[in-house]
């Protein structure tokens, strides 16, 4: 049996963020009673995962001895070499936390880091310091815990190209070997959305500088990019994400949780009292297209390579060609590099993504 991936979202926060659109509540008098129904559900499975990751939401809040609970339930369902990520809040205790969870078998912590200066923190609404991080990481590291992720997040209000480098010098001296960092996005119905005018964001060229900036120092200080907004040192990429980059099977639960699983899409409502009650997810399709394919590959830097593409659409020849024709342009724009084997976007080709891949891939 093919090994997926298993995803539990973690539908808990001390507070929203003001930035954040995640669903999540605030009661922590539900955390046992979805501890118990996602480990009923875990009992009830009947697959084989090489991979497990406690996303939210706010994992770290539910703590060793609940986060314990679930992964003694899905421990049958992993695969001895399974990589196992929580996410974890630095400010959640991460110093009794995160030594728990090791010994529990969690080895890869991704924390929530998203800058190490503590003024750009609080302008995100974040409830950690700059020495929480400090704390939490000396913990991962002294607990043994083999891969550590730091998120960072660009061009937020405050921010300047100078605490970015701090920020991004810390994560190289800091022992990680993976580092998430992703551009600010203002979601509709949050916080940030009702106050954007008065969060004096950078322009669309300032923003574009800081993240070409943001790769530039990362893969300097050796995290090479491998995703539009991941980056990681030789053994440190994350395997259950690479499961959606490259439209591989994976299953979650909890509200808000999608999969892709047996060719079908499906994902849990936003509602933790239907999932509590034993509801079930919606179908939202069948997945695995090449249209969905292509469309992930060509967020990896290593983009799609035509003879795998074509391995497992043997169809799709005349999509294929039309792909490299439409490609040229684009290579002479430096927005993506055109080899006989393959296509792949560059940083700056990252930028404009969405509407890129749309001009590659509309028939």
């Amino acid at each position: 049996m093919e090994s997926i991936g298993l995803y539990l979202h973690v539908p808990f926060c001390a507070r929203k963020c003001a930035y954040c659109d995640f669903y999540s509540v605030t009661d922590p008098s539900l955390m046992d009673a979805y501890v118990a129904e996602t480990a009923r559900r875990l009992r009830g499975l009947t697959l084989t995962a090489d991979t497990l990751y406690f996303g939210g939401g706010t994992p770290s809040l539910l703590g060793e001895k609940r986060l314990a609970a679930l992964l003694d339930a899905a421990r049958p369902l992993l695969t001895p070499d399974a990589e196992i990520t929580v996410e974890i809040n630095p400010g959640d205790d991460a110093e009794r936390l995160i030594p728990a969870l090791a010994a529990a078998g969690v080895n890869r912590v991704s924390l929530g880091m998203q800058s190490h200066s503590d003024a750009e923190l609080a302008r995100l609404t974040r409830r950690h310091t700059a020495a929480d991080v400090d704390r939490a990481v000396a913990a991962a590291l002294k607990s043994g815990i083999p891969h550590l992720s730091l998120d960072v997040m660009l061009a937020t209000p405050g921010q300047t190209d100078e605490t970015l480098r701090d920020t991004l010098a810390f994560a190289a001296q800091s022992g990680a070997n993976h580092v998430s960092a992703y551009l600010l996005k203002i979601e509709p119905g949050t916080p940030f959305a009702r106050d954007e005018a008065a969060l004096a964001l950078p322009d669309e060229a300032a923003t574009a500088d800081r993240y070409l900036a943001a790769v530039a120092q990362l893969e300097a200080t050796g995290f090479a990019q491998y995703e539009i907004s991941n980056f990681a040192r030789p053994g440190g990429r994350s395997r259950h994400n690479l499961k959606y980059w490259c439209d591989e099977e994976y299953l979650g639960l909890g509200p808000a949780a999608h999969s892709y699983y047996k060719g079908e899409r499906f994902f849990f409502p936003r509602d933790l009292a239907a999932y509590l009650k034993g509801g079930d997810p919606v179908p939202d399709g069948p997945g695995g297209s090449f249209e969905e394919y292509a469309m992930l590959r060509l967020r990896l830097r290593e983009g799609l390579s035509f003879s795998e593409a074509a391995a497992r659409f043997p169809q799709e020849a005349a999509s294929l060609d039309r792909m490299r024709s439409r490609a040229a342009p684009y290579q002479a724009e430096k927005l993506l590099i055109l080899t006989p084997g393959s296509i792949a976007l560059t940083p700056r080709g990252f930028l404009v993504s969405n509407a890129l891949i749309g001009a590659l891939l509309i028939p």
